[in-house]
C-alpha cells in the first residue's frame, strides 16, 4: 500500500472561474492550462525531443547533451529498479546541485517513485527525522554528508544508501584535484551491504536489461516532497504532484516567452528548494536551455561567473543580487545578453530594487529587475512583475492560469480592491496536502463558496483593479501593541531609507500594558555611530509611521540570522530574544529572593 493514501488530498478541479481583471494582460488563451495526464519526465521528454543536440547541463566545463542526459536518466531509472525501488516508494535525496543528484529525480519520476529532497546541511536528528516520517526506502546522499547519516541509519527504514560526490562528473584533472584537496580529508564510508557508491550504482543500470515500459505516473500522483521554510516551527512536508509541476512549467512557457534553446541559466538556486528545482531547472529544460550547474555558490567567485558564461537568466535569492552589486569584480561586466533577473525567497524594499536596476542598466542590461510572490505549497512562483507591465512596488500579477483574491484572513470573504487581507490561492500548482498531517492540510486548503479548494497562503497583501499583487508580510509577524495592528516590513521598508543602514528587521516583543512593541535589529554600514544614527532613526519614524507603530527598542549588531534560502531568520532573533528576556527575569527573580 502507498504511503501516501491520505483521503484528504486534494485534486485541482475548476467548479467556477474566479474573477481575474490581471486577464489582459496575457494573450488569449494563456489563462487555460490543459495539463497532460504524464509525468514530470514525460513532460520534459516530449519537450527535449526538439534539441536532443543541444547542451542541457554544464558543469565544470563538461557539456552534456539532452540526448547523453536522457540516456542517463533512463540508466539511472534501471538501477534503481535493480535495488527494488518501486512506483509509490519514496527515496531521499540529500544532496547540492550536482549532476548525479538530477538524474536521480527524474529516474526516481521516470518509475513513479517520490523523491523527497531534503537540504545537506541539515543536522543528524533532522535528517533521521525525514527519512522516518517518510518511510524512506532508500537514501541518495552528498558524501560530505556521510558523518551526519553514520550514526542515524540504524534507527531508519532505509536499506540502501547510494553515496554520489559533486566530483563524480567533474573532467578528470578537476576530480584528481578535488580528491587531494578535500578527499582525503573526509570521513568515507566502506562499499557493501548498507552503501554504494556511484559509479558501481550506475553500472547496475547498465546491467539491468529488463523492461523500462512501465505504467508511469499520473499528473495527480504524488511525486515530490519539499519542505516548509525552516522559520515555521516544524517543518511539514509539502506533496506535489506531476501534474503541479508540469502546470508550473506551462505557466512559464507562457508567461517567458522568450526564453529559448539558445539562453543559459546560472543553476545556483538549490533543488531542494521549490524555487529552484522548477525555476532554475524544470523551465529551463522545458525550452532546451542549457543550465550551468552549481554546486556551491560563492559570492567571491560570483565576477567570473557571469563573465564565463554570460548568462541569460539569474534566478536567485536577496543575497546574491547583493553580492552581483556589491562586488568589486562586477565594475566591467557586460550584463547586456539577459533578458531576465528574477528574485524569489523574500521581497526587497523599493530603495534596493532602483540600486540593482540602476546596476543593471549601468552594466549594459535591457531588462529589470523582476521580484515575485511565490510559495513551495504552489511549486514556486505565483506572481510576478513582468518587464512589460509592471507597477513599482509590487510583486506583479498571477501566473497564467492561476487565479488570486485577497480575504479576510482564515475566511473566504473576498475583500475589496486595494484593502489589505490574507493572499488565497486557486489553481494547478496548489499541492495535494501535507504529508501526514490532515488537519494542517484542512487549514490550509478551504474550499470556498465558489465551489474551489483555496490555499492560504498566510501571507498579508493586497490587491488593485489591475490585478497587480502588493506583499506585506507574514500574517505571524503582525505585531497587535495596544490592540492596534503593526506590520514589521512597514517599519522596516521605513528605516532602509536611512544611509546608513545596511540590514534590518523588526520583531515583537513582550510589554507590560502594550502587550506587544516593536524592536529593530540593525546592521549599519562602516563609519556610522550606533547612537547618533538610533536618534535619526527615531526621527524617520515619527515622520512616517503612526505614533503605535514607532520602535520602542533598538539594537545593533554585525550581522542578522539567515534562514537555508537566504532570508533573514526574524523567528530565530525571537526565539532569542524571549530566551534572553526570561533569563534575565529568573536572575532578577532569585537576586529579589536572596535580598
Amino acid at each position: 500500500m502507498s504511503v501516501f493514501d491520505f483521503d484528504y488530498f486534494q485534486k485541482y478541479y475548476m467548479n467556477s472561474r474566479p474573477n481575474a481583471p490581471w486577464e489582459k494582460y496575457y494573450a488569449p488563451g494563456d489563462m487555460d492550462l490543459d495539463v497532460e495526464d504524464i509525468s514530470i519526465y514525460r513532460f520534459m521528454y516530449k519537450c527535449a525531443e526538439d534539441y536532443m543536440d543541444s547542451v542541457a547541463i554544464e558543469y565544470f566545463g563538461v557539456q552534456i547533451t539532452y540526448e547523453e542526459f536522457m540516456e542517463k536518466i533512463d540508466t539511472t531509472a534501471r538501477a534503481f529498479l535493480s535495488y527494488g525501488v518501486r512506483k509509490g516508494d519514496v527515496v531521499t535525496i540529500l544532496s547540492a546541485n550536482v549532476p548525479e543528484a538530477l538524474y536521480s529525480f527524474y529516474a526516481l519520476n521516470r518509475i513513479g517513485a517520490v523523491a523527497n529532497l531534503l537540504h545537506p546541511l541539515l543536522s543528524e536528528n533532522e535528517i533521521k527525522d525525514a527519512l522516518n516520517t517518510y518511510k524512506s526506502m532508500m537514501l541518495v546522499a552528498l558524501d560530505i554528508c556521510y558523518p551526519r547519516i553514520k550514526n542515524v541509519l540504524d534507527e531508519t527504514e532505509v536499506y540502501k544508501t547510494l553515496i554520489i560526490s559533486a566530483k563524480d562528473s567533474m573532467p578528470l584533472h578537476l576530480r584528481i584535484g578535488y580528491e587531494l584537496v578535500r578527499g582525503r580529508k573526509e570521513e568515507k564510508p566502506a562499499a557493501g551491504r548498507d552503501f554504494i557508491y556511484w559509479k558501481y550504482f550506475f553500472n547496475a543500470g547498465k546491467k539491468y536489461h529488463k523492461t523500462l515500459d512501465i505504467e508511469e505516473p499520473f499528473k495527480d500522483d504524488p511525486a515530490v516532497i519539499l519542505q516548509s521554510g525552516g522559520t515555521t516551527g516544524v517543518p511539514k512536508g509539502i506533496v506535489l504532484s506531476n501534474g503541479n509541476f508540469n502546470a508550473a512549467t506551462m505557466q512559464a512557457q507562457r508567461a517567458l516567452p522568450d526564453l529559448c534553446k539558445e539562453d543559459v541559466i546560472l543553476g545556483i538556486m538549490p533543488i531542494f528548494h521549490g524555487f529552484g528545482l522548477e525555476v532554475s531547472i524544470n523551465d529551463a529544460f522545458a525550452v532546451g536551455a542549457k543550465v550551468v550547474l552549481i554546486p556551491q555558490f560563492n559570492a567571491k567567485h560570483f565576477d567570473k561567473l557571469v563573465k564565463q558564461h554570460n548568462p541569460s537568466v539569474l534566478v536567485g535569492v536577496p543575497t546574491l543580487f547583493e553580492a552581483m552589486k556589491n562586488h568589486p569584480g562586477m565594475e566591467d561586466a557586460d550584463l547586456s545578453n539577459l533578458k531576465y533577473v528574477i528574485a524569489g525567497g523574500d521581497s526587497f524594499n523599493k530603495k534596493k530594487v532602483q540600486y540593482i536596476n540602476a546596476f543593471l542598466h549601468d552594466h549594459g542590461a535591457r531588462t529589470n529587475f523582476t521580484q515575485g510572490f511565490g510559495m513551495t505549497e504552489a511549486v514556486a512562483a505565483i506572481s510576478f512583475d513582468r518587464k512589460d507591465n509592471s507597477k513599482e512596488g509590487s510583486v506583479g500579477i498571477p501566473w497564467p492560469g492561476t487565479y488570486v483574491k485577497i480575504c479576510e484572513p482564515g475566511t473566504d470573504k473576498e475583500l475589496p480592491y486595494g484593502e489589505v487581507g490574507e493572499i488565497c490561492i486557486f489553481g494547478p500548482t496548489v499541492m495535494l496536502g501535507y504529508y501526514d498531517n490532515e488537519e494542517e492540510t484542512k487549514d490550509t486548503l478551504l474550499v470556498h463558496s465558489d465551489g474551489n479548494v483555496w490555499l492560504h497562503s498566510g501571507d498579508l497583501g493586497s490587491m488593485d483593479e489591475d490585478g497587480f499583487i502588493t506583499y506585506r508580510q507574514r500574517i505571524k509577524r503582525m505585531i497587535i501593541t495596544s490592540g492596534y495592528n503593526v506590520y514589521p516590513a512597514q517599519i522596516e521598508e521605513v528605516l532602509e531609507k536611512h544611509p546608513a543602514v545596511s540590514e534590518v528587521t523588526v520583531i515583537g516583543v513582550p510589554h507590560p500594558y502594550k502587550i506587544e512593541v516593536g524592536k529593530v535589529f540593525a546592521v549599519l554600514r562602516d563609519g556610522f555611530d550606533p547612537e547618533a544614527v538610533k536618534e535619526e532613526l527615531i526621527e524617520l519614524c515619527k515622520k512616517n509611521l503612526a505614533v503605535y507603530a514607532i520602535p520602542r527598542e533598538w539594537e545593533f549588531c554585525d550581522s542578522l540570522p539567515k534562514t537555508i534560502v537566504g532570508k533573514t531568520d526574524y523567528r530565530k532573533l525571537q526565539e532569542e530574544e524571549l530566551e534572553r528576556r526570561k533569563k534575565e527575569e529568573s536572575e532578577q527573580s532569585t537576586k529579589t529572593e536572596q535580598e
